[in-house]
C-alpha cells in the first residue's frame, strides 16, 4: 500500500466516526433540552442505530456487492446524510426530527461496512495494516467529543449545531470519497440469497453450547449498553458536570489504550475470563453511575467512563474474535454477520426502548431524574448475564488457540 492511500484510508476513517460521534453522544441530551422530548422518545431516537444496522446488510449484499463501486455508493450515502443531517438540525419538534433522522440512519449505518471494504480491498496483510488506519476512526470519534466540549455547546444549549457540524464533516466525505481507490463489487453478475444478507450460513454454530451462550449474552448485554449510548450524556449533563461530550470521549481514550494491551491479556487470560472481565465491567460501571455525583464522588462517574475500554474491548473485540475461529475460513463473513445483526440490530434496539421507558418511570416531578434507581437497573440486568454466562459457558482451549491475534479485521468492523 502507497503512503498516499494509507492517508486517504486514514483520513476516511477519521471523517467516518467524527461524523457518527459529533452529534450521536449528545442526541439524548439534545432532544430533552431542546426538543422536550420524553426519555421513550430519546430510546426510540437512538433504536434508529439498530434499524439501520437490520437494513444495512441488505444495502450491502444487494447493493454494494454486486452493481457498484464501495467508494461511489460511499460518497452518495454520505452526501444524502449531509443535507439530512442539517435539516435535523431545523427541526422544531419530535414529529418532525424523527423520521429524518430514521431515514440518516439507515443511510449511515451502511457506510461502517463499506469503509471497510474500501480499507480491506487495498490490503496485502489486512491484519498488520488494518488496526493503524482503524484506530484514525476512534480519534475522529474523540475529536468530536472534545469539539464539542471546547465550543460548550451542552451548557449553551446549542446542540443543534452537533447535527450542523457532523453535516458538513459527511459533505466533505461524500465529496473527498469520489477520490478513494476503486473498489468494485465483488460479486458482479452474481446472487446474494437472503441467507447471505443475514449470515444463516453460520447459524451451525449455535448447535455449540458455549457458543450459544456467548451469543445470547452478546444480545442481552446489548440492552445495559443502551442505557450507556442513551443516557450517559444527559445524566452527566443534568449533575452538572461541565463539558460533558469532552468527558465522555476518556472512554474512546481507554479503548484505544485496551485495544494496545488485548494481546497480552488474551495470552494470560483466555476467552472467557475476558468475555466475563468485560461484563463485570459493566456491572461496576453503572454501580459507579449510580452513587456517583459531581461533588465528593465526581472520581465515580469520571471511573465509569473510562471502563468503556474494558467493557467494550473485554467483551465486543474478544467475543468478534472468538466468533472469527470458531467460525472457520467458510463462515467468517457471515458469521460477523450473524452476531452484528443480532447484537446492534435486536439487542441494541431491545435496550433503547427499555432504557427509555425506565428512565422516565424515574422523572422526579420537581424536575430531574432519581438516577441511582435508573443506573442500578442496568447494573442488575449485567450481573445476572454475567452470572448465566459464568455457569453455562466452557472455555476448551480447541475453540481459541489461535485467538492470540485480536487484530484481525473481524475485530474492527462494528463501533463502540
Amino acid at each position: 500500500m502507497t503512503a498516499a492511500i494509507r492517508f486517504k484510508l486514514s483520513t476516511m476513517m477519521f471523517l467516518e466516526f467524527f461524523i457518527w460521534g459529533a452529534w450521536f453522544v449528545t442526541l439524548g441530551t439534545y432532544l430533552l433540552s431542546n426538543l422536550e422530548t420524553s426519555a421513550t422518545q430519546v430510546g426510540v431516537a437512538f433504536l434508529t442505530q439498530s434499524i439501520g444496522a437490520i437494513v444495512a446488510p441488505f444495502i450491502i449484499g444487494l447493493i454494494a456487492d454486486r452493481f457498484f463501486p464501495a467508494q461511489r455508493i460511499l460518497a452518495i450515502l454520505h452526501l444524502a446524510g449531509a443535507a439530512l443531517l442539517w435539516y435535523a438540525s431545523t427541526a422544531q419538534d419530535f414529529d418532525s426530527f424523527y423520521p429524518t433522522i430514521l431515514v440518516y440512519m439507515i443511510l449511515y449505518m451502511p457506510t461502517l461496512a463499506l469503509v471497510n471494504s474500501v480499507s480491506f480491498r487495498q490490503m496485502q496483510d489486512p491484519s498488520k495494516e488494518f488496526p493503524p488506519i482503524r484506530v484514525l476512526g476512534t480519534l475522529g470519534w474523540i475529536v468530536a467529543g472534545l469539539t464539542i466540549g471546547w465550543l460548550n455547546w451542552e451548557q449553551n444549549g446549542n446542540l443543534a449545531m452537533t447535527f450542523r457540524m457532523a453535516a458538513i464533516a459527511s459533505a466533505i466525505l461524500g465529496v473527498f470519497s469520489f477520490t478513494l481507490p476503486n473498489t468494485p463489487p465483488v460479486k458482479a453478475g452474481g446472487s446474494t440469497s437472503l441467507g447471505d444478507i443475514m449470515g444463516l450460513e453460520a447459524i451451525g454454530l449455535l448447535k455449540n453450547r458455549s457458543y450459544l451462550t456467548f451469543f445470547l449474552a452478546s444480545v442481552a448485554i446489548c440492552i445495559p449498553l443502551a442505557f450507556y449510548y442513551n443516557f450517559t450524556n444527559p445524566f452527566l449533563n443534568e449533575l452538572g458536570m461541565e463539558s460533558a461530550a469532552g468527558k465522555q470521549s476518556m472512554g474512546q481514550m481507554s479503548e484505544l489504550l485496551f485495544m494496545l494491551l488485548m494481546p497480552f491479556f488474551f495470552i494470560r487470560l483466555g476467552v472467557k475470563k475476558m468475555l466475563a472481565i468485560g461484563m463485570f465491567a459493566w456491572v461496576l460501571r453503572y454501580v459507579l453511575f449510580a452513587y456517583g455525583n459531581a461533588d465528593a464522588n465526581y472520581w465515580m462517574l469520571i471511573g465509569g467512563i473510562v471502563l468503556h475500554g474494558i467493557c467494550y474491548d473485554f467483551f465486543f473485540v474478544t467475543g468478534q474474535i472468538y466468533t472469527d475461529k470458531l467460525a472457520g475460513e467458510r463462515f467468517k463473513s457471515a458469521a460477523q454477520g450473524m452476531i452484528t445483526l443480532a447484537t446492534y440490530g435486536v439487542g441494541m434496539l431491545m435496550g433503547s426502548l427499555l432504557s427509555g421507558m425506565i428512565v422516565d418511570n424515574y422523572a422526579l416531578p420537581e424536575g430531574g431524574h432519581a438516577w441511582q434507581n435508573i443506573w442500578l437497573i442496568p447494573a442488575g440486568i449485567a450481573g445476572v448475564v454475567l452470572l448465566f454466562f459464568l455457569l453455562l459457558f466452557k472455555d476448551r482451549p480447541a475453540d481459541t488457540q489461535e485467538t492470540e491475534t485480536p487484530h484481525a479485521p473481524e475485530a474492527y468492523k462494528v463501533r463502540s
